[in-house]
C-alpha cells in the first residue's frame, strides 16, 4: 500500500467571476518511506498539493489518498484527528505560537488525541531531543535562533509519530548552514525513521537530497 495516493485530481478556484484551474487531472503515488521533491514556480499549485495531502483543503475532483484512508469522506473533527495523528506539517515561517514555549508549541498536536498531560509532555520532550533542542524546552520562540525555531517545528511534525511529513519550504527563510542543517535532519528522519517526506522546495540542492523530483507547472506534473 503506498502511502500517498492521487487520482486524477483537479482543483478549481473561484475568483469573482473567474475560474482559475490550479491543478489540471494531477496522478501520483509516493511510497511508504519515500523523499520526494517537488519543484515549479511560484503559483505552480504546489502548496496547494500539499495542503490536499494534509487534508487542509479539499480537490475540485478526484481522491486523496494517505496511509490508505480517502480523505473524502472525512470531514470536521474527525478530518482534525485523522490529521493529528497522520500528517505532520513543517512550514517556511514555522507557524510557532510566540506566548507558547517550546514544549508547549511541540504538545499542541497531540492536544486532540486522547492522552494525559504527562504523556504529552514526555513525547514533545523526547520530538525536541531527537531535534537536538533537549536543553532548550522552556525557551520562547523569541529567545530562538531561526534554525532552532524550524527544529522546534520539526519536533511538532514529529510529535505524533504521523507516517507523513509535509515539508513546505522548510529551509526557504533560513541562512545557508542553517538551511543546512535542517535539510541535514528532514534526511534522517526518511532514512533512519522511514518517514515518508513530500517536500516543496525552489532550491535545486535542497531537492538534490531528496530520493526524486517531481516539477509542477501550471498544474502539470512532469519527473
Amino acid at each position: 500500500m503506498a502511502a500517498v495516493e492521487i487520482k486524477q485530481v483537479r482543483k478549481v478556484y473561484q475568483r469573482d467571476t473567474q475560474k482559475v484551474q490550479v491543478l489540471d487531472g494531477i496522478s501520483l503515488e509516493i511510497a511508504k518511506g519515500d523523499f520526494v521533491a517537488l519543484m515549479g514556480p511560484s503559483g505552480s499549485g504546489k502548496t496547494t498539493l500539499l495542503n490536499l495531502i494534509g487534508g487542509l483543503d479539499r480537490p475540485t475532483s478526484g481522491d486523496v489518498i494517505v496511509s490508505g484512508t480517502s480523505l473524502s469522506g472525512l470531514k470536521g473533527r474527525k478530518l482534525a484527528k485523522w490529521r493529528a495523528r497522520n500528517i505532520g506539517f513543517i512550514f517556511q515561517l514555522y507557524n510557532l505560537i510566540p506566548v507558547l514555549t517550546a514544549i508547549q508549541n511541540v504538545e499542541l498536536p497531540l492536544l486532540l488525541v486522547p492522552m494525559s498531560g504527562k504523556e504529552r509532555r514526555k513525547r514533545a520532550r523526547t520530538a525536541l531531543e531527537l531535534v537536538g533542542l533537549g536543553d532548550r524546552l522552556a525557551h520562547y520562540p523569541r529567545q530562538l535562533s531561526g534554525g532552532q525555531e524550524q527544529r522546534v517545528a520539526i519536533a511538532r511534525a514529529l510529535v505524533s509519530d504521523p507516517e507523513v511529513l509535509l515539508a513546505d519550504e522548510p529551509t526557504g527563510d533560513l541562512d545557508r548552514k542553517s538551511g543546512e542543517e535542517i535539510l541535514n535532519l528532514v534526511v534522517r528522519l526518511n532514512r533512519e525513521f522511514g518517514k515518508t517526506i513530500l517536500m516543496v522546495t525552489h532550491d535545486p540542492h535542497a531537492a538534490e537530497r531528496a530520493t526524486h523530483a517531481l516539477h509542477l507547472d501550471k498544474g502539470v506534473l512532469s519527473n
